[in-house]
């Protein structure tokens, strides 16, 4: 049987962390299960593959590499894919032998989707048609719990991403305020054309407002013209 000592549970939840939780809690989940296999997509990236045991992993590569097989299929269809018996299957000749090859004779694949992330769960079996109660109850929830997961944590982090961005705005403004200040006296313009060649200079010097303010702060004012213009040569 596929099966490996108990993992210890990351300290901080990553996306890997959470795939590796639903895959081990979803085989608790069913007796029937020798092992099971948690993929992950976010917004069209690359998507990764988390297994209970190293033999599951090629039965995920497999179908990810030619497009064919339970996983591509429930992602296709929306909707679980149980397969019973795999030494009756036609469909997916490639997977269906490595499959067998590995002593896997069922599987079932629920998909999962929200918000552009998309979570698929496998679960095998060595003995035929054993699996059709993963398809629902407490594996489903796991699945659904799992996605809903993921997608508070992008959003977490998303919501971070931008506190840092603003908390880096408000610990600039006052030497850009203060760079406009000294444009607006040395050139005799107001502070929105102050501001506005401030950013112009930024831009073409490929450089930070706020790195081109404490330029013009730094000289305070002495030679302003040549100053902006050697500020828009690249560093």
């Amino acid at each position: 049987m596929f099966s490996e000592p108990e993992r210890q549970r990351p300290h901080s939840v990553s996306p890997v962390g959470r795939l590796s939780r639903l895959a081990e809690q979803s085989v608790r989940c069913a007796p029937a299960s020798c092992g099971a296999v948690a993929t992950l997509a976010d917004s069209g990236a690359d998507r990764r593959v988390t297994a209970t045991h190293p033999d599951l992993d090629p039965l995920a590569g497999v179908q990810l590499a030619c497009g064919e097989g339970p996983i591509p299929t429930a992602l296709d269809v929306g909707a679980p894919v149980d397969t019973e018996d795999l030494l009756t299957e036609r469909r997916w000749p490639g997977y269906r032998a490595l499959a067998l090859k590995s002593g896997v004779r069922s599987c079932v694949t629920l998909p999962f989707r929200r918000s552009g992330i998309e979570v698929t769960l496998s679960l095998y079996s060595f003995r035929p048609g054993s699996l059709d109660d993963a398809m629902g109850g407490a594996v489903r929830i796991l699945g659904e719990e799992t996605t809903a997961g993921l997608v508070r944590d992008r959003r977490y982090h998303a919501a971070l991403a931008e506190v840092e961005q603003l908390e880096t705005a408000l610990r600039s403004r006052p030497v850009i305020d203060q760079a406009s200040g000294i444009v607006m006296h040395v050139l005799g313009c107001d502070a929105p054309e102050a501001f506005a060649l401030l950013r112009t200079v930024s831009q073409h010097a490929n450089r930070k407002l706020s790195e081109v303010a404490e330029g013009v702060v730094r000289t305070k004012g002495r030679g302003l013209e040549d100053e902006l213009a050697a500020l828009t040569r690249p560093a």
